[in-house]
C-alpha cells in the first residue's frame, strides 16, 4: 500500500449557501449555514485516508473544539494525527460562500496554520521517512512548504506541490523540487503572469514551470478535464466526468489526493481515477464531506 504524507492546514469551514454572491456594498440572505472540517491539507489528508492511502498528517490546530473536531475527523478515516501539534493560537478558520449552481468564494482566517514551521517537520521527519510521497499546498508559511519540500527531495520522496492559494513569485527552488505542481485556470495564470483562457494558453503557461524544474503540471480545467504537461512528453487532456455540480469547495483537494492513491507511473489511469473522484465530490455539499470512497469511485468508473 502505498503511503503518503501530508504538510498543509486544518481549517473550520462555515459554509454559507446563497443563491448568488453579493455585490461590493450589498446585503443578500443566506440559505444556511453548516459548520465542517476543512483546510486544503485536512481535506487532502481525509481523501487520501478514505481513499485508501496510509496517510498522516503535519500540521498545527488550536487547543479549543474545533482543533478537536478536525483531528477526530482525519482520525476516522485512518489518519495519523501525531504530526499535528496543539498551538496556543485558535485553529484556522475558512469562510465559504456558495452559490446555489454550485461556484464558492473563500475567506480563510490562518490562525495556528500561520505558525507551521521547520521545527513541525523536523519533528514529524519519521512521517515523511515512512512515506512514499510529500503533499503540499499554500495555506502555510510558503517557507516551511520549501523546507519540508527540501527534506522530502533529500529522501528520495516523490513531492507533489497544489499551489493553492496561489501567490505569484514562489521561489524557483520550491518548482525544482516538485514532481507534480496541480494548479487550476486561474492559479496557473498568478504562478506565471501568462493568460490561460484556453487551453493553448494553458499548455504554454505550464511549459514555463516545467523550465523552472517541475516534473510535470497538472492544469485542472473544470468542465474542460485536467491537462497533463510533462517535458518531453505529448501533452495530455483527460475529459471530466459529467456531474451534478453542488459544491466545488472540495474538488481540487479530492482531485489531487485521488491522483496521488492511484499514480504508479501511469499518467493516464491516474487523471481518469482522479477526475472521477472529483466528478462525485463536486454532487455533494462540504468539503470533507463530500469525498467519495475507493469503493464509489471504482464502482462510477
Amino acid at each position: 500500500m502505498k503511503q503518503a504524507v501530508v504538510v498543509g492546514s486544518l481549517n473550520l469551514d462555515y459554509s454559507i449557501g446563497l443563491e448568488r454572491m453579493p455585490l461590493p456594498g450589498e446585503t443578500v440572505s443566506a440559505d444556511s449555514l453548516r459548520l465542517t472540517p476543512g483546510g486544503k491539507g485536512a481535506n487532502q489528508a481525509y481523501a487520501l485516508g478514505r481513499l485508501g492511502c496510509k496517510t498522516a498528517m503535519i500540521g498545527a490546530v488550536g487547543k479549543d473544539d474545533a482543533g478537536r473536531l478536525l483531528t477526530g475527523n482525519l482520525h476516522s478515516v485512518g489518519v495519523d494525527v501525531s504530526g499535528i501539534r496543539e498551538s496556543d493560537t485558535p485553529t484556522g478558520q475558512a469562510f465559504i460562500t456558495v452559490e446555489r449552481k454550485g461556484e464558492n468564494a473563500i475567506i480563510i482566517l490562518a490562525g495556528a496554520n500561520g505558525e507551521v514551521s521547520a521545527d513541525d517537520v523536523d519533528r514529524g521527519r519519521g512521517l515523511i521517512e515512512a512515506a512514499d510521497c510529500l503533499v503540499m499546498q499554500l495555506e502555510i508559511p510558503v517557507e516551511t512548504v520549501l523546507y519540508a519540500a527540501r527534506l522530502a527531495k533529500s529522501l528520495g520522496k516523490m513531492v507533489v506541490l497544489d499551489p493553492a492559494p496561489a501567490v505569484s513569485g514562489l521561489p524557483d527552488e520550491l518548482f525544482a523540487l516538485a514532481d507534480f505542481v496541480k494548479p487550476n485556470e486561474t492559479e496557473l495564470s498568478i504562478l506565471t503572469g501568462m493568460p490561460t483562457d484556453t487551453v493553448a494558453q494553458c499548455e504554454a503557461a505550464a511549459v514555463t514551470l516545467l523550465q523552472k524544474g517541475v516534473g510535470t503540471v497538472l492544469v485542472s480545467l473544470g468542465s474542460k478535464g485536467v491537462l497533463a504537461v510533462s517535458e518531453g512528453m505529448e501533452s495530455v487532456l483527460v475529459p471530466a466526468v459529467e456531474s451534478v455540480v453542488v459544491d466545488t469547495t472540495a474538488a481540487g483537494d479530492c482531485f489531487t489526493a485521488a491522483f496521488v492513491s492511484a499514480y504508479d507511473g501511469d499518467l493516464k489511469t491516474a487523471l481518469v481515477y482522479a477526475n472521477t473522484a472529483a466528478s462525485i465530490a463536486v454532487s455533494r455539499p462540504g468539503a470533507q464531506a463530500s469525498i467519495p470512497s475507493a469503493e464509489e469511485v471504482k464502482e462510477r468508473l
